[in-house]
């Protein structure tokens, strides 16, 4: 499922967003969904998008977090604490999908 999401998104970051950002723990197990979709996913992303900045944040003990920035500066973010990587996905089409 995370897959078809990723390849929904395909190219469109760019129009809605400018700048995604994923928080998360190297080791805690609520961020384990976050770490398996980079893994899974961030390439494909980036492939798609590599003009478009996709940023990793690994801090120990950060809560498990994705950030959209939109213009002018506006931003949202969505806890993905102890989700998986599908609900990952789905949270970051939710950011892309919605306008500020």
């Amino acid at each position: 499922m995370a897959a078809a999401i990723v390849r929904g998104l395909g190219s469109t970051l760019s129009r809605n967003l400018r700048e995604i950002r994923v928080h998360l723990c190297q080791t805690s197990a609520a961020s384990q969904g976050a770490r398996e979709f980079v893994e899974q996913h961030y390439v494909s992303l980036k492939r798609a998008n590599p003009e478009f900045p996709i940023l990793i944040r690994e801090c120990s003990g950060v809560q498990a977090r994705v950030w959209a920035r939109y213009d002018h500066g506006k931003e949202q973010s969505v806890s993905v604490e102890n989700l998986s990587a599908d609900q990952v996905a789905a949270s970051l089409q939710s950011l892309v999908q919605s306008k500020p």
